[in-house]
């Protein structure tokens, strides 16, 4: 078996307090037979607190509390589970969160998913190009895999500009996005599932200012950052990539990523053109909360591949 991994992977570390867009709040936690059993174990004021806070209707799993906070979460926005025991003693989502594990034939890819905003921070805020760990060994050589990391090449070379880089990986494998306006992309963005009105309110402006937006003046402003484009696109093709069975499924996440760097791209200068700032904060926040909205709602995902198929 052979396991890979972003060199940036271990670097994180959950942040706690800190986070402004806490983990434990507005998701649904589900909890795995293995944490059921050690939570119906336990015995005391905690054994009581999980058996009044776990539902078993469906897929077992927490009952939120006002605000959607898990009822584990302390007015610190700190976990009681972990102050109690340890971070073992955490379900498998909680544990594991904001990594993920794709089991490819043979190989398990690992990485850090963008809806947090410290893995958002860590992935985009890398200035080397991401190199990649590998352990043990592949059984056999496989084709997607190969043509993947001929992309991730193609997307680190920093002689030409991130856009060019797009444009090229799309030429490579013969495909080019669907002949449509930004406005268009805009009202199927807007059409799909909506958790929070922030990034509504932020398509619903691109929509109305696009026109207005002077582009040279913020790929001006981000001339020298660059490499947060880069390391956001490598990390599309890295995750979703080497799922695909065939080129015409890979063709489609070159898609979506090309798709996703032109929104977060025009996102970008909305906001500088708005506030005549843009930082590795701010583009922070705007990945984060991308990856919330589409990475992360398998509705919307799906719909935005089914598009680009």
């Amino acid at each position: 078996m052979q396991y890979v991994f972003p060199n940036y992977y271990k670097k994180f570390k959950c942040i706690n307090k800190k986070c402004r867009h806490n983990c434990c709040i507005g998701w649904e936690i589900d909890i795995d037979d293995d944490a059921l059993k050690l939570y119906d174990s336990a015995s005391g004021d905690m054994g009581t607190r999980f058996k009044e806070s776990i539902s078993r209707e469906g897929v077992p799993h927490f009952i939120l509390s006002d605000g959607e906070r898990c009822p584990f979460l302390n007015s610190e926005n700190l976990c009681d589970i972990i102050l109690a025991s340890s971070e073992e003693s955490l379900c498998t989502i909680c544990r594991e969160h904001p990594r993920f594990h794709n089991s490819l034939p043979g190989r398990i890819e690992s990485g850090l998913g963008l809806c947090c905003e410290e893995a958002a921070r860590i992935v985009i805020g890398q200035s080397d190009p991401v190199l990649f760990e590998i352990s043990g060994e592949l059984e056999c050589d496989d084709e997607i895999i190969s043509l993947r990391n001929g992309i991730i090449m193609l997307l680190q070379n920093r002689a030409i500009p991130v856009s060019k880089r797009i444009d090229t990986m799309l030429e490579t494998l013969h495909t080019f996005l669907p002949d449509k306006s930004m406005r268009e992309w805009i009202k199927i963005f807007l059409s799909l599932e909506n958790l929070d009105a922030k990034w509504r309110e932020l398509l619903e402006l691109l929509q109305s200012e696009y026109e207005k937006i002077d582009f040279s003046d913020f790929d001006s402003h981000m001339k020298d950052r660059e490499s947060e484009y880069e390391q956001f696109a490598v990390y599309l093709i890295y995750r979703y990539f080497a799922n695909s069975f065939d080129i015409s499924e890979a063709s489609v996440v070159a898609l979506f990523t090309a798709l996703c760097y032109t929104l977060i791209h025009a996102l970008g200068a909305l906001i500088f053109s708005q506030t005549k700032k843009f930082d590795l904060e701010d583009h922070t926040e705007l990945i984060r909360l991308f990856s919330s909205e589409i990475e992360y709602s398998t509705e919307n995902i799906d719909a935005l591949f089914d598009i680009l198929s």
